[in-house]
């Protein structure tokens, strides 16, 4: 055997051991991100969980009022927030270029852009009930719901103001303050809620209307004290981002615009489905509205992992464009996904193995009609969570490149042409009814999160090694 011979086995080797440190490397940089923003994003479906868990307390016709509310308003609110999204990719990708004058820049435009977009967004809310009585939700719920987000559309401007702070922290790669800030909000929320909605220790009985304005005084002390850490705090203060707050730059704002739209139409095409199947849920019956809301509050609290997983890969990868690095841009997005996928199949296997305790935490009694239908809609629901999780990702990823505008055409046929439609057929024109509409939403997602895959692996494809 030549020398040769004896070297050439070792460097596949060493080849694979790069690789893997990489990799390594890769990963602990994405939890670092990932685990105080997946967090943040617990504590937030935190404090509607608790509003869920208390109103839920007034019964079944409350919480599928709470239900219809949070369809309208969210339908509405998402569009903003996925403008102001724009600027963790728009500052991460500064990072990357060591460029701290559009970092800051960045960060200003999306707060004037929340600003501008906010009060058009808060006109669906206010005229809730009119468009749930043209949807044909019933006169008594309809009346409920608008009462509650009568308090929720204050809360719509600081809550994307607190986005874009969010956005420009994780950007440079300081995330913690936001989770701090929302681990605070959390008792708080619970308690502004708690006397609000039932009038105690003295405070007025405000019903759903209290338990929303709650939401919005919480969301309003929270955007404050991200300013304060923005303008005040290491290393956020030596950017100045309210310095000269008044000038807006144009040509990012522009650009933010051109990035975060698409995002917004996605976020709407997404959140517009599973608004639309709680239509659909209110139309077969009240217990199926129900027994929707509080499955879907679980499915959601799930998601929110993957979610700030996604928003570590958006910053991931901005970084890695910023630095004309197309290595590191394939870590960042296979190494976020294999991390989702991981996560969610281990929570499928719990949600499936607690469906019955689940749903007797917020209802009671698990023989309960309702009790019976959540968990068998969280067991129907298990199919798509990984699915969803891949999706949240993948998406986040393509963000970090700026591509934006193909999957809005994913969401639209995903979404749409597979998933609204396949629950709508299976509700009501075959006997599955509200375990219909759940088939047709696991389909949608399973679609989606194919296609956006596909997507990030013909673009990655192109870059050189």
């Amino acid at each position: 055997m030549t020398s040769i011979d004896k070297i050439e086995p070792a460097a596949p080797r060493a080849a694979v051991n790069v690789t893997g440190n990489l990799l390594t490397a890769e990963l602990a940089e994405t939890l670092k991100l990932a685990v105080p923003l997946a967090l943040t994003q617990l504590g937030q479906i935190a404090m509607m969980t608790t509003d869920l868990a208390f109103i839920g307390r007034l019964g079944s016709d409350t919480v599928a009022a709470a239900a219809l509310a949070h369809t309208v308003f969210f339908v509405s609110f998402t569009f903003g927030m996925g403008l102001v999204s724009a600027v963790s990719p728009l500052a991460a990708q500064a990072f990357g270029a060591r460029d701290p004058r559009v970092m800051r820049r960045a960060l200003r435009v999306g707060l004037w852009a929340a600003l501008f977009i906010a009060l058009p967004l808060m006109a669906l809310p206010f005229h809730g009930e009119t468009v749930l009585l043209a949807l044909g939700q019933a006169p008594a719920a309809a009346h409920l719901a608008q009462q509650y987000l009568f308090g929720l559309v204050w809360g719509i401007l600081p809550a994307l103001w607190f986005i874009a702070l969010r956005g420009f922290m994780s950007a440079v790669n300081r995330p913690e303050p936001v989770l701090w800030i929302t681990l605070a909000a959390i008792p708080a929320n619970a308690l502004l809620v708690y006397l609000l909605l039932y009038g105690k220790w003295g405070m007025p009985q405000l019903g759903l209307f209290g338990a929303g304005l709650a939401t919005t005084l919480v969301n309003s002390a929270m955007f404050l004290a991200g300013a304060w850490f923005a303008a005040r705090r290491h290393p956020f203060r030596k950017y100045h981002v309210f310095s000269r707050i008044w000038r807006i730059d144009w040509p990012l704002m522009g650009k933010l615009v051109a990035v975060g739209a698409p995002i917004s139409l996605s976020f709407l095409l997404e959140y517009g489905m599973f608004g639309a199947a709680g239509l659909l849920m209110g139309l077969i019956s009240t217990t199926a509205l129900a027994a929707h809301q509080i499955a879907l509050q679980i499915a959601a609290i799930l998601f929110m992992v993957p979610f700030g997983i996604s928003m570590a890969a958006t910053v991931r990868v901005g970084h890695a464009v910023g630095r004309r690095d197309p290595g590191a841009l394939r870590r960042a997005g296979y190494v976020a996904i294999a991390l989702s996928a991981a996560f969610m199949s281990i929570m499928t296997l719990a949600v499936i193995l607690a469906r019955f305790e689940i749903a007797a935490i917020f209802l009671g009694e698990a023989t309960d009609t309702t009790a019976q239908l959540t968990a068998t809609l969280l067991l129907i629901g298990a199919t798509f969570f990984i699915a969803d999780g891949v999706q949240t990702t993948m998406a986040g990823a393509l963000r970090g490149m700026n591509d934006t505008r193909v999957p809005l055409l994913f969401a639209t046929i995903s979404y749409w042409l597979v998933g609204f439609a396949a629950a709508y057929v299976l509700a009501f024109q075959t006997a599955l009814g509200a375990i219909g509409v759940w088939i047709g939403l696991s389909l949608g997602t399973a679609v989606y999160a194919v296609l956006l895959i596909l997507r990030f692996r013909r673009l990655t494809s192109r870059l050189p090694i």
